[in-house]
């Protein structure tokens, strides 16, 4: 696992966002094999999608031939509402670039039967060749995607119950009341995650401490499910310093002595 350490948010997106693309253009994806990218949801890779919306503006990245899976969607909220994944997406990242409608793919809420819609997903995703890059975010209590604490570490696509911190931290989104926030969601799951030829995570801000410190710091365990990411031979996190203040210290420097800023940083941040 690599851990890259950068001074604030902005920072964490550029360099997220150059390593992103970075991977798309040597890929060179055609229509036939066309690069196969995971999407999150959240306010975490906000940044990283406006700076890859600006290297699409500025000439230097183009999505056309790039097919998308999103991670998550929440249970019977209609598509159109605002705080739909599938309005997330399509307002903040989609409806900028040059994707084409039909690689995009987000899980269906409101399907009449969740467990094949499920099926159907991971399906999907096996007949594009699998994930090549799954992007990714975590939650204060170490969850990927809608795997919360307590999820299996070899699960897949499925519909998950939301666990009260979760719902708490998603009543933001929905004028602060708990009752409007959807308690069931569809889900890639950790196995899902994993299964990709390479995952980047971004972590930011100090209510990410505690579950970046379970994250690198501690073992593998099914209630810090990010925490998979140890397995994982290409594994990638981006973070803040706020992010990293729970780390020990030695962790910290080793993170830090090791990227030495010329040798990583530079490489991605200087890139365009």
């Amino acid at each position: 696992m690599r851990v890259i350490i950068t001074e604030n948010y902005a920072e964490m997106s550029v360099f997220a966002a150059n390593y992103v693309a970075q991977r798309i253009i040597d890929a060179n994806p055609t229509p036939e094999h066309p690069f196969v990218l995971g999407c999150p949801t959240g306010s975490s890779p906000l940044g990283l999608y406006r700076q890859l919306i600006k290297l699409y503006e500025a000439g230097n990245i183009s999505f056309r031939n790039v097919v998308t899976f999103n991670m998550d969607e929440y249970v019977a909220l209609p598509e159109e509402h605002p705080e739909s994944y599938h309005s997330f997406m399509w307002n903040n990242f989609f409806s900028h670039i040059d994707i084409k409608p039909e690689n995009v793919h987000i899980l269906n809420g409101n399907a009449a039967d969740l467990k094949a819609e499920c099926e159907n997903y991971e399906k999907m995703i096996e007949d594009a060749g699998g994930i090549d890059l799954f992007m990714g975010g975590i939650g204060p209590d170490g969850h990927i995607a809608f795997n919360e604490p307590g999820s299996s570490l070899a699960s897949r696509t499925r519909v998950k119950t939301l666990t009260t911190n979760t719902i708490q931290a998603n009543c933001r989104f929905f004028d602060n009341d708990v009752n409007k926030v959807p308690k069931r969601a569809l889900t890639v799951g950790v196995g899902t995650v994993m299964a990709a030829k390479e995952v980047l995570l971004v972590v930011n801000g100090p209510a990410k401490s505690n579950a970046l410190r379970h994250v690198i710091d501690e073992g593998v365990n099914h209630m810090w499910t990010a925490s998979a990411l140890q397995m994982h031979q290409h594994g990638v996190i981006v973070c803040d310093e706020e992010a990293c203040v729970d780390l020990k210290l030695s962790t910290y420097q080793y993170f830090k002595d090791k990227q030495t800023l010329e040798d990583v940083v530079s490489e991605y941040i200087n890139k365009f």
